[in-house]
């Protein structure tokens, strides 16, 4: 089952296999021509992703859009406890998605559309944030004044610009950065005066004094290249 989101279609969902001028099921990769499809809108959420769920019952997932689009579809997977059983492939619509870089997935869209149709889905984290929010390529905090600790390394003391959160195979992880020391573990903990936060390129709508990225429970079903 093939989810085209975002791209000019807004309100309510296309059905399968629809398509009209400016939806993004006129304009998937041709290797996907003829997997069922349904368009539906940017960031989308229960009354747009739960009745393709539950109509179709698909046991793959390919999300077209970009890393906020593919958030938000996992988000409606952890609410149905799906995580285990629904596996799902990325054609990203930007070559510079950060998520296609956290799980090494093709950027071009036609390698991407081949990987999802063939490649293989392996158990990766899940990591989820205390806003209900889920994090699949980079997330920042930003003007950042207070302490960060990755699990019990203390990451971050003090006030930095910019502190870069991203998901991987062994939990979450900050990047190196001035002020900022690079560590992975299960829980990246913040605690602030107030910062901006962004998450998959959404800016959270508040200024926050704490965040918390975390490694859920079960993992994630992503279909990804196959390492040699």
């Amino acid at each position: 089952m093939l989810l085209t989101v975002g791209d000019g279609a807004t309100g309510r969902r296309l059905p399968f296999h629809g398509s009209r001028p400016g939806s993004g099921l006129a304009r998937v990769p041709a290797a996907l021509a003829s997997v069922p499809a349904v368009a539906l809108p940017s960031r989308p959420g229960r009354g747009d992703v739960d009745p393709v769920l539950d109509e179709q019952r698909p046991g793959r997932l390919i999300v077209s859009g970009d890393d906020a689009d593919l958030a938000a579809v996992l988000v409606r997977l952890l609410r149905k406890d799906l995580l285990g059983t629904v596996e799902v492939a990325f054609v990203p619509t930007s070559r510079r998605s950060p998520a296609a870089a956290a799980w090494e997935l093709p950027r071009d869209r036609a390698q991407a559309a081949a990987l999802a149709l063939d490649g293989q889905a392996s158990p990766v984290p899940l990591i989820r944030d205390d806003a209900g929010g889920v994090l699949v390529g980079r997330g920042e905090v930003r003007n950042l004044r207070g302490e960060a600790y990755c699990d019990n390394t203390l990451v971050v003391r003090g006030t930095v610009r910019r502190l870069v959160a991203t998901p991987g195979p062994d939990g979450v992880s900050s990047e190196r950065g001035r002020g900022v020391t690079p560590a992975t573990g299960r829980a990246l903990q913040i605690g602030c005066v107030g910062a901006t936060v962004v998450v998959n390129g959404v800016e959270h709508p508040r200024v926050v004094p704490r965040w918390v990225w975390y490694r859920h429970t079960t993992d994630w079903l992503l279909v990804r290249p196959t390492k040699p």
